[in-house]
Order: structure tokens, then sequence, then C-alpha cells
């Protein structure tokens, strides 16, 4: 069983690489971003996905 503390140390660590993935993405120079078919835009989409899995 998990402790209420694992879990908020869990939560915090899944957002904080969310911001940073979500980050990285967005200030990916426009170049790169279309030769790897990703749109900026879609940052946070792209950043949740790979950090919480599947909506």
């Amino acid at each position: 069983m998990t402790t209420l503390i694992e879990r908020l140390k869990s939560a915090a660590d899944k957002r904080a690489r969310f911001l940073r993935t979500r980050d990285e993405i967005a200030r990916m120079p426009l170049d790169v971003a279309l030769d790897l078919n990703i749109y900026p835009g879609d940052a946070s989409r792209i950043a949740y996905e790979a950090v919480y899995g599947r909506a």
C-alpha cells in the first residue's frame, strides 16, 4: 500500500517531468520540430501523453 507521501512525491515528479518535456518541445526550433513531424502548438498534449499515458 502506498502512503500519501509516496503518492504526493510521485505526482510532483510526474508534474515536473510534464513541465520539462512540454517546455523542451515548445522551445524546439521550428525546422527541427517539422523534421520530427511535431507541431509545437501540441507540446502540452505530447508531453501529457509521454508522462501520463493516453488521455
